[in-house]
């Protein structure tokens, strides 16, 4: 991947290693966080959103079974903030007010 920031952006030869070429993309995926060639982090914010959504159906699930509010928080806490949270010192600052928004973390904050 090539990161490349210049006003005029001039085509690059192709980076090669011992003259063998390399492939390059556009993004991909490094401990469960996606990094993109221009810096983007929705595809993260994306991915986790996802499984957080996902996760909410158990939870829902539980208050159904008139589980006790401590037990619900401490399974959101776990299961569901954890996802939420994860890698947040690397996309946090990058990402929009609107995927911050939507991600809930602005509420995760206010805490």
């Amino acid at each position: 991947m090539i990161v490349d920031f210049r006003k005029s952006t001039v085509p690059l030869p192709p980076p090669s290693v011992m003259d063998s070429p390399i492939t390059s993309v556009e993004s991909f995926r490094f401990l469960g966080t996606t990094i993109t060639q221009d810096l983007k982090w929705e595809p993260t914010i994306s991915s986790l959103i996802k499984k957080a959504q996902q996760r909410m159906y158990f939870l829902r699930q539980l208050r159904k079974a008139k589980l006790p509010a401590q037990m619900l928080v401490q399974f959101y806490t776990a299961i569901i903030e954890s996802i939420l949270t994860s890698s947040i010192t690397v996309w946090f600052a990058g990402a929009t007010v609107r995927d911050r928004d939507y991600s809930g973390v602005c509420a995760l904050q206010r805490k």
